[in-house]
């Protein structure tokens, strides 16, 4: 039987973790590892997951190091695995969560990573996310956002996983790289699943694994100022790393209104200033890069990868304006 660990991320989470925890103890398929890493705690979370929950890995950092650094060491610590989940904390699973997400990843192995069907916490009805996708005006988007579930049944491939509940193969994450630490949260997940796809392998859709999730939990709302900074930077090295020179000429115009229309929207929130100033920073992170960061370099051979994912950004612009 494959062996699987499952890494939760942990800041501040007080009020979601008891939750979270006791789902994975009532899992059919249980989870051969659990491991908390918490990135600096000051609410008592990191103590109280040490005592009630012995079964549990506990990692602790001193200071937050952001969802990459945290998801990173707990692949790292998930040697000898054959997949990670990776969970985030404000969820709650289902008893065949696991061994859903197992089955899907298993069925194929250039399958990279399967997600989740993830549902509202306060409305399990509507989905929250069941299926990442990017297109070419410089936008990452949630399949399904806030519309009734029963429409999302059936397993299909996908641009990206969202890491708040995904399962992925560690031998694919030896070979393209663990998540890129230069964007500490958001967007991280677009980039890894971007670059398994770069690579030749595939993200799915898995809809029998189901979470109920409460969503923005660590950023505290869904606007505000760490995230758009962070969200309109990164947005810029996404972009920057994973598309050669030729497919950003190519891309030129519909991502300059993508970023355009996303400027006019945070302006009208009061996030315009900070919008840009994220821009300006991505444009600055374009230099930076531990291994994982590097820009990918284009190699001949993965033109058909290329060219695939040049037709579904596309494809994805239309299913964006058409919701």
């Amino acid at each position: 039987m494959a062996a699987v660990s499952v890494v939760i991320p942990n800041y501040n989470g007080i009020h979601y973790y008891r939750d979270c925890l006791e789902a994975l103890r009532r899992q059919k398929r249980k989870p051969d590892k659990i491991i908390v890493i918490d990135n600096g705690s000051a609410d008592g979370s990191a103590e109280a997951i040490a005592s009630e929950f012995p079964e549990v890995e506990l990692r602790r950092f001193s200071e937050n190091t952001g969802f990459c650094g945290a998801v990173n060491e707990g692949i790292r610590a998930s040697e000898g695995m054959d997949y990670v989940i990776l969970l985030n904390n404000d969820t709650r699973v289902e008893p065949d969560f696991t061994g859903e997400l197992v089955r899907a990843i298993s069925k194929n192995e250039n399958i990279f990573s399967a997600q989740a069907k993830m549902l509202k916490m306060d409305d399990k009805s509507l989905a929250d996310d069941v299926g990442d996708f990017y297109c070419a005006f410089g936008w990452a988007f949630a399949r399904g956002k806030g519309k009734p579930e029963k429409r999302y049944g059936k397993a299909r491939e996908i641009f990206s996983a969202c890491a708040g509940a995904a399962i992925y193969s560690m031998r694919i994450l030896k070979e393209i790289g663990l998540f890129d630490e230069n964007h500490f949260a958001y967007l991280e997940d677009t980039d890894i699943g971007w670059r398994a796809r770069i690579h030749g392998y595939s993200n799915v859709f898995a809809p029998r694994a189901r979470v109920l999730h409460v969503g923005s939990a660590t950023s505290g709302s869904v606007y505000n100022l760490f995230k758009v900074l962070n969200t309109s930077r990164n947005s810029i090295y996404l972009v920057y790393k994973n598309m050669p020179a030729g497919q950003i000429l190519l891309n030129f115009p519909l991502l300059v209104f993508g970023f355009s229309v996303k400027a006019l929207f945070f302006a009208r929130r009061g996030f315009g200033r900070e919008y840009l100033k994220g821009l300006i920073n991505g444009i600055g992170m374009c230099r930076k890069g531990k291994k994982e960061g590097k820009k990918l370099v284009y190699r001949p051979e993965r033109f058909p990868s290329y060219f695939r994912i040049q037709c579904e950004l596309w494809v994805n612009c239309l299913r964006r304006l058409l919701g």
